[in-house]
């Protein structure tokens, strides 16, 4: 049986996954939407993740620099800046929290 996902739970903590996989390792967009499906969110779409990099960029928690793509336009590899760091680790913490609440009142 497959449990659907609420799209506002996932819009609440996509920009924490976000920050996280870039954490790990510095990619570019579709890398990063194929990343995220393979961890488990096969239904995310590309229309929703590059809107939340632009956000998170315009808010100083990733960075991007141009790399030649040998097929094509030069790609943006996204990073995460300090600040996105600092925001991965309080979200971390957050998201912990709150689901220790949850799981008290589930159980």
């Amino acid at each position: 049986m497959t449990v659907r996902r609420d799209p506002q739970l996932l819009k609440g903590v996509l920009p924490m996954l976000i920050l996280a996989e870039l954490a790990r390792e510095s990619t570019y967009g579709r890398e990063l939407v194929q990343r995220l499906e393979a961890s488990g969110l096969e239904d995310l779409s590309h229309g929703t993740v590059y809107p939340l990099l632009t956000r998170l960029e315009r808010e100083g928690l990733v960075d991007f620099s141009l790399v030649a793509s040998p097929s094509g336009p030069a790609r943006k590899i996204y990073s995460v800046t300090p600040q996105g760091a600092a925001k991965l680790n309080e979200s971390v913490a957050a998201w912990r929290s709150l689901g220790m609440v949850v799981d008290t009142i589930l159980a």
